[in-house]
């Protein structure tokens, strides 16, 4: 079990001050952030909560996950390791086309 968390299903509105009073009734809260859309600075409605302890952690996915928050259900679970994302893609495919 990890110490970090993944917060999802928010609504736009949420602050991270609001979720970081959520999940300091479970625990230390060591930093909590939402993820907001480059152009627009708009959340994107998910974000992560670090906790200080595995223990502290789990009790946050106990507590929160599946609560309503502003008529939605929250989503808590422990965080997946960022995925490397592969370079390249792009262009028209492959072969001659002309």
């Amino acid at each position: 079990m990890g110490r970090k968390l993944y917060v999802g299903n928010l609504p736009y509105s949420a602050t991270e001050q609001e979720i970081l009073d959520k999940f300091s009734a479970s625990g230390t809260v060591e930093s909590a952030k939402l993820i907001a859309d480059r152009d627009t600075g708009r959340s994107k409605g998910f974000g992560f909560v670090e906790m200080a302890s595995d223990a502290e952690a789990q009790a946050a996915i106990d507590a929160l996950n599946g609560t309503d928050y502003d008529g939605r259900p929250m989503t808590v679970n422990e965080a997946r390791p960022q995925q490397k994302k592969s370079g390249g893609g792009g262009g028209y495919g492959g072969g001659n086309r002309w």
